[in-house]
């Protein structure tokens, strides 16, 4: 197993941005966990990375491997109405004046249960601006012959029934994760509605796919073509699992990402619009989501959750 950096260097008091780290392995299978966010930050299988992530000295950035919660993706202006009153979040991405990716993916999970193959996380979201509820989340990752499997489980602890959805933002790669990089790769994705979306990222209605760039559901080279929206309507395998897979232009190796039927939304993002110039179009975006963006206001697959219920939803990621 790859040896990484503690949360904090021996004999001085610098900590590391993400927090502790922890490993988890079996075969050939790696991957590598933080302490903020319970996030996922590598993925390695027999020495090829799986995910464009980042490195144990650096900061989180474009939500790489991190889990959203109790909403994915954008509230528009950060402000929505639950059963009569009008609630302000956070604006946490002000440039387009809304809150985006939920409440816990900076905050410091703790760990229940950590073995070599396996790492249970958990957090309690306390009621805080715009969110007046009691979460109590939990996330599950088991790495083995068939890849990593993520589960995520929120509990509602309020008096309230409460508004949730869940997502997850890992970008796949072919292993190359440079700038350009998936240009070249072969993509499929298993949708056949896209949602456009207005200069704030939010929907503005659904549209099918066919004829247009988004039409993705035969496997086919990206190329230059920007995406960066919800897909619906996906085509499930028998298995009920839908699948995006991004492979190399030589069909020599690839990755897969896989969602159960908790997930009825995949957004898609090819990373044109990250800060850091590098890391453009490096690895691609593949968010699964409960819910579709901005569900806090217009309801689309969100979730009640009633006093004491839970919600579970599993994800995974395997090489090809």
């Amino acid at each position: 197993m790859t040896k990484e950096p503690s949360y904090r260097d021996p004999g001085t008091d610098r900590r590391l941005p993400s927090g502790r780290q922890y490993a988890i392995a079996s075969g050939g299978h790696e991957v590598i966990l933080t302490e903020v966010g319970g996030a996922l930050r590598t993925y390695q299988h027999d020495g090829r990375s799986l995910l464009d992530g980042y490195g144990p000295e650096a900061m989180c950035t474009g939500a790489r491997g991190q889990s959203l919660i109790p909403w994915p993706n954008r509230i528009g202006s950060g402000s929505y109405t639950w059963e009569g009153r009008r609630l302000q979040l956070d604006l946490s991405e002000p440039d387009k004046g809304g809150a985006i990716h939920g409440l816990t993916r900076w905050r410091n999970w703790a760990v229940l249960h950590h073995t070599e193959d396996a790492i249970s996380f958990a957090y309690t979201l306390h009621a805080c601006q715009g969110w007046p509820w009691v979460l109590d989340c939990r996330l599950d990752y088991r790495i083995g012959e068939g890849g990593l499997r993520v589960r995520t489980t929120s509990v509602n602890r309020s008096l309230e029934p409460c508004p949730y959805g869940t997502g997850a933002h890992p970008y796949l790669s072919t292993g190359v994760g440079r700038r350009g990089s998936i240009d070249s790769a072969l993509v499929q994705v298993p949708g056949h509605t896209f949602l456009p979306v207005d200069e704030r990222g939010i929907p503005t209605g659904h549209e099918q796919v066919d004829g247009t760039a988004y039409d993705l559901r035969e496997l086919q080279q990206l190329g230059g073509r920007h995406v960066d929206v919800a897909y619906t309507g996906l085509v499930r395998d028998g298995d009920g699992r839908a699948r995006v897979k991004l492979l190399r232009p030589d069909h020599s190796g690839g990755v897969e990402l896989w969602v159960d039927e908790a997930y009825p939304y995949l957004e898609i993002f090819t990373g044109d619009t990250l800060p850091e110039q590098e890391r453009h179009r490096s690895g691609l975006g593949v968010e699964p989501m409960t819910c579709a963006p901005d569900a806090f206001n217009s309801g689309e697959g969100l979730t009640t959750l009633e006093p004491g219920q839970s919600h579970s939803a599993e994800w995974g990621i395997r090489p090809l």
